[in-house]
């Protein structure tokens, strides 16, 4: 088994024991289930385009912030520019939980992704009943079928999807429902990094599909060939968690660009 292969294993663990915890009627009791979403879609095109994300862990890193408030760092990025907010939510391998954005979801006034192996359609209702704006549907680990009908329940509960592809098969996955699409530019399978590979992607969608470069931009120039490329979204994380103070990371980085 690969790395994703054991994640969607412990995935669907997780998911079970939640179900037991807290049924489908008492998620659509959630404060956060009734509200207006917020639209990534637009904010990308308003503000700096950077989907910022809060990461504790990941399976090739290891710790990589395990000290910082995750409620001063989403306020920070917020107050600096930032179009949205990604958060982690898995727990085992990446050291988030649901909690996590139920915690800052009224601390910020912009769109929250939440950031997950969605497998389930147990888990579009979690994503929405903790305040939510947006779901990862991640590819290569759904079916063309799959991602459809995911899509088609996150816009009944008034959520965005981004669906993220790393190869040409998985173009197959994106249908005209899709509200942008994310290219990792971090292989899921051996964690290795090729923008090129993601600019070449890239130019396989559709002209007005909204695309999002997602993983391993670890610099401003990385940043700038990806813009240049023609990229409307950047989802960035590490290089700025790994610092002391992720938010001042992020408004050092978004005065260079």
């Amino acid at each position: 088994m690969n790395i994703l292969d054991k994640i969607i294993a412990t995935k669907k663990q997780e998911i079970a024991a939640s179900q037991k915890l807290k049924s489908l009627s008492e998620l659509k009791d959630s404060e956060f289930f009734g509200r207006k979403t917020f639209s990534l879609k637009q904010n990308l095109k308003d503000k700096s385009g950077i989907i910022a994300e809060f990461k504790r862990k990941s399976p090739s890193k290891g710790i990589i912030n395990a000290h910082s408030e995750i409620k001063d760092v989403v306020r920070s990025y917020e107050n600096n520019g930032a179009s949205a907010i990604s958060i982690l939510t898995d727990h085992e391998y990446f050291g988030g939980s649901s909690a996590d954005i139920f915690s800052v979801r009224n601390s910020v006034e912009i769109p929250i992704l939440r950031k997950d192996f969605m497998v389930d359609e147990f888990q579009f209702y979690e994503a929405k009943a903790m305040g939510a704006d947006v779901v990862l549907l991640i590819a290569a680990c759904l079916s063309p079928a799959q991602v459809h009908e995911f899509t088609e329940l996150s816009h009944q509960l008034g959520l965005e999807v981004l669906l993220e592809i790393h190869t040409e098969k998985e173009l197959r996955h994106f249908n005209p429902n899709i509200d942008l699409v994310g290219i990792n530019n971090r292989n899921l399978k051996n964690f290795e990094v090729d923008l090129q590979h993601s600019v070449d992607l890239k130019n396989l969608l559709p002209e007005n599909v909204l695309s999002v470069a997602e993983s391993g931009i670890y610099s401003k120039e990385d940043f700038t060939f990806l813009k240049e490329k023609g990229f409307d979204g950047f989802l960035m994380g590490e290089y700025f968690m790994k610092n002391e103070n992720p938010g001042d990371a992020f408004a050092e980085f978004v005065k260079s660009i």
